[in-house]
């Protein structure tokens, strides 16, 4: 069971949360599920996410949401957005301290994210 830290629904463009998206994160990933019928969940382990950012459009910023860009390394997710989100730029710091802590945990170093590798003894192979 995950043991969630954040949850929001995402909201419509009016900012009234009357969606099937619903985004969340733990300690160690990112979720984001979808639909009613037919449904899906993605997750992405924190440590894989190599960037952020946020967008907030002049009708998000009236509404008081924000966009979240993720940047990531996961060959199944690529890089995806948590869309209408509000205090979105609360939720942006939190899930960067977060993802800071869980890439420290794992000792994951940028190299990963370069496309270099590495033997066991720190020697770079070509």
């Amino acid at each position: 069971m995950i043991n969630t830290i954040w949850k929001a629904r995402k909201r419509n463009f009016l900012g009234l949360p009357w969606t099937f998206t619903v985004y969340g994160f733990s300690e160690d990933r990112l979720y984001v599920k979808t639909g009613i019928l037919n449904t899906r969940e993605d997750e992405i382990r924190l440590y894989r996410i190599t960037d952020i950012g946020l967008t907030r459009t002049l009708w998000q910023r009236i509404m008081g949401m924000g966009t979240i860009q993720i940047y990531s390394s996961d060959q199944s997710i690529g890089d995806f957005s948590l869309i209408n989100l509000k205090k979105s730029d609360e939720v942006k710091e939190q899930l960067s301290q977060l993802i800071e802590k869980e890439r420290t945990n794992k000792k994951v170093s940028s190299r990963e994210f370069l496309g270099i590798d590495e033997d066991s003894e720190g020697d770079v192979l070509n």
